[in-house]
């Protein structure tokens, strides 16, 4: 997180409405018996390492799943936020194993300005050999999918740049065009269209041929080598059955389980309560106490305040300091917020905290609150994530998770983006999110 604004709030004390401070079990504003309660909430959101990807198998206008013979294209249309690149692969069908792509690390989205990359990209494009099969003449070979299904192993297992071996490899832009549009707010088209004719690919027995190309896959990332490592052999993710037989299903699937969104989590606030949720309702407009700064820009300090001095409310605070850090920040993946309070059966508890990327979506219980005691009277034990949603504050514009413009990562101030003038509900926005517990763990102990 770069932007200074987000988290100058970190140096925010806690701010409590009531406490205790007695060594006995006795609720000293009611005198009734009491519990300490310790929440830990923990960011389980790392472990993935796209932010989008998928298969592309149809042609553009086409009506089903198919290769991409000369003058048809393959095209995807994605989000992505500065600082992402982009790496896609494609079979060179006519080849044991070549296919077209990016270099390992892929192509850059953005420039260091932040300008969206755009226009003609096939120069950034090269023919990659994936190490997996014995080479034969391209176009002619009789272990290739249009005349065989398969041949030995390649004694050099280094994926690697093709070599022209026999001489009639065509240049990657007589084969391929590959293009990026942007589309507004980090939106972009990715194109890949087969320029090539009947004339582009000529074998040694004197014959000539178009190349077709197969369905292939895309992802959008920040870490180097998402999809191989020049130099290094496959690792097994499914790049083989895309090279040698044009199959992109099993590296879909390895990409599909390693897409998610990760997220920082905000500096939040709690409180233990009786009667109506003193933070939100479900359905009606931000109260207008404080809900609005923390879901839209992770600053808990005016609805700590707010909530210190609400009837029905017996304590409340901001979190605002990970576990086993020195100073106050943002909970990124595998980190915890941790408090503690006093509570008696009757009360329950409420917390808000952000998730940053996004425009004014939140994490908390459902709107009664979370029931700290059961039926019988006693505390409340366990993982209770599944009682916890994502809320949308209604009061900015949603953009896409992870990527909008106007999301606190990336927007150039405090409450920045279009006002929604909407409900504080469950999100409904159109978007795809992971679930809660992707997310987030929430866990509650009595001590």
């Amino acid at each position: 997180m770069s932007t200074k604004y987000l988290w100058a709030l970190m140096a925010l004390p806690l701010v409590f409405s009531a406490c205790s401070d007695d060594d006995d079990d006795d609720n000293p504003m009611t005198g009734a018996e009491s519990t300490t309660f310790r929440v830990n909430i923990e960011n389980v959101s790392g472990g993935t390492l796209f932010s989008a990807g998928g298969v592309f198998n149809t042609p553009a206008g086409d009506p089903s799943p198919g290769p991409l013979t000369p003058g048809k294209s393959y095209e995807v249309t994605f989000n992505a936020a500065p600082g992402s690149r982009l790496s896609f692969a494609t079979m060179f069908v006519p080849s044991n194993d070549l296919f077209y792509a990016p270099s390992a690390n892929g192509i850059a989205l953005f420039d260091g300005d932040g300008n969206a990359t755009m226009g003609d990209i096939t120069s950034q494009i090269s023919l990659w050999d994936a190490g997996t099969e014995e080479d034969q003449e391209p176009g002619l070979g009789g272990n290739q999918p249009q005349r065989g299904t398969g041949g030995p192993a390649d004694d050099n297992t280094a994926l690697r740049l093709a070599a022209d071996d026999f001489g009639n490899l065509p240049a990657v832009a007589d084969v391929i065009r590959v293009m990026l549009s942007y589309n507004g707010a980090n939106n972009f088209t990715l194109s890949i269209e087969n320029i090539s004719d009947v004339t582009t690919l000529s074998t040694s027995d004197n014959n000539m041929q178009p190349v077709p190309l197969a369905p292939g896959v895309w992802v959008v990332h920040s870490a180097d080598g998402p999809l191989f490592s020049a130099g290094q052999p496959d690792g097994g993710n499914g790049l083989e059955a895309l090279a040698e037989d044009g199959d992109p299903s099993a590296l879909g699937s390895y990409i599909a389980s390693m897409t998610g969104l990760t997220s920082p989590l905000a500096p939040g606030v709690f409180a233990v309560f009786t009667g109506d949720n003193p933070m939100f309702t479900d359905g009606q407009a931000d109260f207008g106490e404080g809900l609005e700064a923390l879901a839209e820009d992770g600053d808990p300090a005016a609805l700590a305040s707010a909530l210190s001095a609400k009837s029905g409310v017996t304590v409340s605070a901001a979190f605002n300091t990970p576990l086993g850090a020195e100073s106050p920040g943002p909970l990124l993946p595998d980190g915890s917020y941790e408090f503690s309070f006093e509570a008696e059966p009757g009360q329950r508890l409420v917390f808000a905290t952000m998730l940053v990327q996004t425009n004014d979506l939140f994490f908390a219980p459902a709107a009664a609150g979370l029931a700290l005691f059961d039926g019988s009277g006693s505390a409340i034990s366990g993982d209770v994530t599944e009682q916890i949603d994502l809320w949308d504050a209604g009061t900015e514009v949603n953009q896409y998770p992870g990527t909008g413009p106007d999301q606190a990562p990336r927007q150039a101030g405090p409450d920045t983006g279009p006002t929604e003038s909407g409900l504080v509900q469950i999100v409904d926005d159109g978007f795809s999110y992971p679930a809660v517990n992707k997310l987030v763990r929430i866990s509650i102990t009595p001590q």
